[in-house]
This record gives C-alpha cells, sequence and structure tokens, in this order.
C-alpha cells in the first residue's frame, strides 16, 4: 500500500503533482528540490516582466477539471489581464505557489517540502547529498529539463570562461561591455528568452544568434473561433500526415491546423514506428517546433524590432570549430548550404539550444546513478527516460518498476507532446489519481 510518495524535483509538475495528491486525499507526499523554492522551476523562475507565457492565460489552469481555474485567479487579484492575455511567466510562479499553500493549508500535515539534493534511489528510500535520506513507498522523478549539452563543434572551448553551457546560470548575461559581441548557439524559444533579458539589462552590443537554418518560433495571432474540430486521429505514415496538415491549414490556417492536432499528438506518436518517429525529429522537428511552439505577439514584436535594428542577427549554419582568443573565442562556422568556412568573434558564447535528454550522457548524479544501477533507461530515441503509459519507469531489462515513475519534459520519449502546461496538467493529473487509487485499494493495481 503507498501512504508515502516522495517527489524529487518541484517545478510545475513536481509541484502540480504534490498538488494534486492532497485534492485527491491521496498518499501523504514530500516534495525535494534542490533549488530556491518550490512552485518555480526554470520556466516560472524567471523575475522578468516580458518573459511572457507562450499560451493564453485561458488554457494555462492547472487542473483539467477547472479550466477556468488560472483566468479566475487573474480576476481576483484585480489586474488588466484576462483570459486571452499573455501574462508573464513569473506571474504563474506566484499562481502556482498559491495554489500549493492553498492546497497544504486545506490538507495541513501531508506534505513536506525538503530543501536538499537527490543523489540516489535505493528501493523507495532518496538518498540526499548531504546524507540524510527520505523513506517512501514509492518515488516520483520530476527532474523537468537537462541543461543543453555542449554544441556540435565547441567542445574545445566548454571549460572556458567565455561559454556558458547553461543559458539559465547565474551570471550567463551579466558583466558584458559596451562593444561585446555574444553569440547565441539556437534560435529557438530559449534564444528569445537570452536576447530579451541582454536588451532589459541594458546590453548595446552585438547580439547574433546561429542554428542550422536560423529559423525563428512564429507568431501567436489573434484568437479565432475554433474550427470544425478533426473527428478521429490523422493516421501514418509521416508524409500521408504531412499532406492532411498542408491541406488542413489552407482550409482554416496553418496555426489551427496545428492546433487541432494536439487532442490527437500524443496517440500518433505512440502509433508511429521507430523509423517514422527518427524521420520527423531528423526531417520535420525544426519546422514542427516554430509552428507549434509560438511567441506570445508582444515578444514577436520585440524579436522583429530588435532584428530589423540589427541588434540581432540571425544566422543559418553550423558551428565547426573554436578556440580561445584574446578578448574571448573565436568560433568557426559554415553557413547552410555553403563549402567555405567563416568567423564570428565573440565575448561570449550562450548555448541555447535546448536541453540534454539522453539519460545515458548526462552528468546529473542521481540520473546517472539511476541509469549505473539498471532502474533507468533511455528511450529508443534518447529523448528522456523510458517510461509505460501509467508512468512507471522501466529497467534496463525492459520491466517496469512498481516504486519509480516519472513525469514531466523527460518523459517525452513516450508521449512527446510532454512540455506545455495542457500537456503536464493532463500527465500529472492521471499519475495522481493511479498512486491516490494505490493508496486506497492497497496496491493491487502495483
Amino acid at each position: 500500500m503507498i501512504r508515502h510518495v516522495a517527489i524529487v524535483g518541484a517545478g510545475f509538475s513536481g509541484t502540480l503533482l504534490a498538488i494534486n495528491l492532497l485534492r485527491h486525499d491521496g498518499p501523504a507526499a514530500t516534495l525535494i528540490e534542490r533549488g530556491d523554492a518550490a512552485g518555480l522551476g526554470v520556466a516560472y523562475g524567471t523575475r522578468q516582466s516580458d518573459h511572457l507565457l507562450n499560451v493564453r492565460a485561458a488554457n494555462m489552469s492547472a487542473f483539467p477539471d477547472r479550466p477556468d481555474h488560472f483566468a479566475a485567479w487573474l480576476a481576483g487579484r484585480g489586474g488588466a489581464a484576462g483570459p486571452a492575455d499573455f501574462v508573464p511567466r513569473a506571474l504563474y510562479g506566484v499562481y502556482l505557489r498559491e495554489t500549493l499553500a492553498a492546497a497544504q493549508a486545506a490538507a495541513p500535515g501531508r506534505l513536506t517540502v525538503v530543501d536538499g539534493e537527490a543523489v540516489d534511489i535505493d528501493g523507495a528510500t532518496v538518498l540526499l547529498k548531504d546524507g540524510s535520506r527520505v523513506a517512501a513507498d514509492a518515488v516520483v522523478l520530476a527532474v523537468g529539463n537537462l541543461a543543453p549539452q555542449v554544441p556540435p563543434g565547441l567542445e574545445r572551448i566548454a571549460e572556458l570562461p567565455g561559454f556558458v553551457g547553461n543559458p539559465w546560470a547565474a551570471g550567463a548575461t551579466t558583466g558584458l561591455a559596451h562593444g561585446d559581441t555574444v553569440l547565441l548557439i539556437g534560435t529557438g524559444l530559449t534564444m528569445v528568452d537570452v536576447a530579451l533579458t541582454l536588451e532589459a539589462q541594458g546590453f548595446a552590443g552585438r547580439i547574433v544568434a546561429l542554428s542550422r537554418r536560423g529559423l525563428l518560433p512564429h507568431r501567436h495571432a489573434p484568437a479565432t473561433p475554433p474550427a470544425q474540430p478533426l473527428r478521429e486521429r490523422p493516421r501514418p505514415p509521416l508524409s500521408a500526415l504531412v499532406r492532411t496538415v498542408r491541406a488542413r491549414g489552407e482550409a482554416i490556417g496553418w496555426r489551427s491546423a496545428i492546433d487541432e492536432l494536439r487532442p490527437f499528438t500524443q496517440g500518433i506518436w505512440a502509433a508511429a514506428e521507430p523509423g517514422e518517429r527518427r524521420r520527423f525529429l531528423r526531417h520535420l522537428r525544426p519546422w514542427w517546433d516554430i509552428h507549434r511552439h509560438r511567441l506570445a505577439p508582444a515578444v514577436a514584436d520585440r524579436v522583429e524590432s530588435m532584428v530589423a535594428s540589427g541588434r540581432l542577427t540571425l544566422l543559418a549554419g553550423k558551428s565547426c570549430d573554436a578556440q580561445a582568443v584574446e578578448g574571448g573565442v573565436m568560433v568557426a562556422w559554415r553557413p547552410r548550404g555553403e563549402s567555405a568556412v567563416r568567423q564570428i568573434h565573440a565575448t561570449r558564447v550562450i548555448s541555447c539550444i535546448g536541453p540534454q535528454g539522453d539519460v545515458a550522457r548526462t552528468d546529473d548524479p542521481l540520473l546517472s546513478a539511476l541509469v549505473s544501477a539498471g532502474r533507468i533507461r533511455p528511450d529508443s530515441e534518447h529523448l528522456g527516460i523510458d517510461v509505460e503509459v501509467t508512468g512507471r519507469v522501466l529497467h534496463a531489462d525492459g520491466e517496469s518498476d512498481e516504486r519509480l515513475f516519472a513525469i514531466g519534459p523527460m518523459t517525452r520519449g513516450a508521449f512527446w507532446e510532454i512540455v506545455a502546461v495542457p500537456d503536464l496538467r493532463r500527465q500529472v493529473w492521471d499519475v495522481a489519481r493511479y498512486l491516490s487509487n494505490a493508496h486506497w485499494v492497497g496496491g493491487e493495481g502495483l
């Protein structure tokens, strides 16, 4: 019988799991967080008011059974933001912390928050870096996204002060002079955040962003009435799916054609053959990302203004090599479609290529220990931790673990679309009910 659940990680997924366990009158929980505060994580720990949500407030409720919860919370604060607005991510962090506090107040004594770093798991006992232990009946890994890997070609500068491997690290964007050049590797949402941070801090130097295709995320358009929805899940193969989306895009607009896939995306991914998944990741993923994960209009306006004024330069190509030089680093890169190599002298290089997912290569102490012990394994595409649909992790031999679960972005190998709030809240809701049911029925389901 599950009487106590240890949750490793108190970002969005871990915090919301704790809240839902309390709401479902499930087992007691201990929330373990090595960061500053529960309920923040990387996404909502920002303090910048211009870092906005990429989803309208109307679809940002923490609970699938209360879709207006966040909009009602906003209204209760008496602010000007409404359901159709893209509000600051920092404000959403306040919402999560207040929701957690309200759940704790309604169920006193059933949730403990521990400040510490988990480094290993023995059965269902979490070992912390300071030597202490948290004994539980089940453990849920809610570790969020891992730090980015070193971009290809930049290995020689990875240990230099001029290279920043984690764009969220303290000091990543500070200490720069007026005439400096900052090279951002990647042109997606993380790059946008870093560029806006540099501008907000008054950086007046040159910002250059480099990625294989030089693609920026598209912007959200004004909300429109929903079209007649799809009645069934589009079927593989991948080529047929692309044709279907293009045809729907011509009929109802590409944004609506992408958005109406949301109820089916996880099913499409689950039904795809391994070869289809690999082709998607190799050829279509960059295009999917810029259409699917869009910018709030105000953010898109800022980025376009930076590009138009020359404060931000976008380049399409790949980094080839780098070396230390006086005043920073020299990065060699090859423009897309060309053979000649060019060079960029940068004071600082910041990796914005997105999170590392391959748990077989990570240097995270906890995940490394679990991989070495055979308790977790990478999924077939090395996007994260291999799990069953219930969230149970799979051992190296393919057997599921009755006491170890994973939720959040690190389960993208099984679900693909599991990074945005609408998808995460459903997963967390399901896992909380699963654990709560096991709590009451004596664990027969496990």
